[in-house]
């Protein structure tokens, strides 16, 4: 008996059978039936630890995320070639929430006048669930900790964070003028405008949370800026999303997210990679945000602004009308370090099953196609910055809809005083099989 357990555990399914009790005995997770090599384990172990060798405090949320606060000159982002000599701007140059137009402003009040804060109105800030246990400290900056397993998931370390390329190799080779270039495996149902050139667009995004079918899918909600070739794009992203590759869960979460080549080879999802320069000791890049926007009832949203500094290049983020989360230095971009090229509004869905039957679940928005009932998904107070310094409607703009069997659009612009923006859809349905 002792000869043939010896046999067995010389083999090579014997050893892989050792090797797979070592993992779990240290805590390790295997994921999708695929075990990590020795090496990418200690590789994403030292990846973790690095970082919370800068904490000065961590905070338990009741989620199950841990936060730590980061020394705000020892966050991830510096670790990027581009920023090893960066100096840290702790603010913007001036006061964004002093940009809108005076006749704008005007309005606003008046429509606004006798409304508190907190009632489901214009202005609603929402919180995060970890700030029920603590705050961290001035001079500091709150990092969501990375867990093991959500590194490990993924093909490499480097993906992690990072959204799937856009583009195919073969498409990136065609020539920029080629008409209809469609991003792979994502659907999208979006607001946008082009023509100008724009240093910042804002929007209140309706928070929902949808239902994401499978591990390696997404569905987010966003403001976005972008310029470049069309197939090999700089984007500047916010809003909110349920990433399960990226948070491990189906919780409804802030992000923010860049690239300067469609995806292929840089940026990712708030600090998971060297970039974003965290500034705010208030808000945690993807941490969960609560409430939620519930059918039929009060509805919550987020107010997200992205937008240029001008006297240094940084593309700052706005949250709430009154905390600067943070911003991208000029450093990262090409095309970027001018204005954008077009501003957008709306939702995105990624998944291998778009365009396939079965379609996938994964839905967009609450969910439920674009109505007026505050069901759906939905935008509002959008605007633009153009070149000067105040904030204005789009004056110009067309929705667009990849599977509007899917995810569908309805922009709403007559006989109301601010346009809106509704869009969404639960993905597979008996029009989108």
């Amino acid at each position: 008996m002792v000869k043939s357990l010896c046999s067995c555990l010389a083999s090579p399914k014997g050893i892989g059978m050792v090797y797979l009790l070592g993992l779990v005995l240290f805590g390790i997770e295997v994921v999708e039936g695929n075990l990590p090599s020795a090496k990418k384990i200690m590789e994403a172990r030292k990846r973790i630890d690095r970082l919370r060798s800068h904490a000065v405090r961590s905070i338990q949320s009741e989620d199950g995320d841990i936060i730590d606060c980061i020394d705000i000159y020892k966050q991830p982002a510096f670790d990027h070639p581009a920023l090893r000599n960066h100096t840290i701007q702790l603010r913007p140059s001036y006061d964004p929430t002093m940009e809108e137009a005076p006749t704008e402003t005007k309005t606003m009040k008046k429509k606004n006048e006798g409304k508190s804060r907190n009632d489901g109105s214009y202005g609603r800030h929402l919180s995060q669930l970890w700030q029920k246990n603590g705050s961290c400290p001035q001079g500091t900056v709150p990092v969501r900790r990375i867990r093991e397993k959500e590194l490990l998931r993924r093909s490499s370390l480097e993906d992690y964070g990072r959204k799937h390329p856009a583009f195919s190799s073969a498409v990136t080779k065609l020539n920029k003028e080629t008409p209809n270039l469609r991003e792979q495996n994502r659907s999208m149902a979006i607001l946008l405008t082009e023509g100008f050139s724009y240093s910042g667009v804002k929007g209140d995004i309706r928070v929902w949370n949808p239902q994401v079918e499978s591990d390696d899918e997404y569905s987010t909600s966003q403001v976005s800026l972008k310029s470049g070739p069309y197939y090999d794009f700089e984007s500047l992203e916010a809003g909110w999303a349920v990433n399960p590759s990226v948070y491990g869960d189906r919780q409804t979460r802030l992000f923010v997210y860049w690239t300067t080549d469609a995806s292929k080879t840089t940026g990712c999802f708030d600090v998971t990679c060297p970039g974003f320069v965290q500034t705010s000791n208030e808000i945690a890049l993807g941490a969960a945000i609560y409430p939620l926007s519930v059918p039929f009832r009060l509805p919550y949203q987020i107010t997200l602004y992205i937008f240029k500094d001008p006297p240094t290049g940084n593309w700052w983020v706005q949250y709430g009308e009154r905390i600067n989360l943070g911003y991208w230095p000029v450093e990262l971009f090409g095309s970027l370090r001018g204005n954008a090229e077009g501003a957008e509004w709306g939702g995105e869905v990624y998944s291998s099953k778009i365009e396939q039957t079965p379609h996938t679940k994964t839905g967009m928005g609450s969910g439920q196609f674009p109505d007026v009932f505050g069901n759906s998904g939905c935008i509002q107070r959008m605007r633009i910055r153009e070149n000067s310094m105040f904030l204005k409607k789009p004056e110009w703009t067309f929705t667009y809809a990849d599977e509007y069997r899917c995810y569908d659009v309805w922009y709403v612009s007559d006989y109301v005083e601010d346009p809106e923006f509704y869009y969404g859809g639960p993905g597979q349905n008996p029009m989108c099989p």
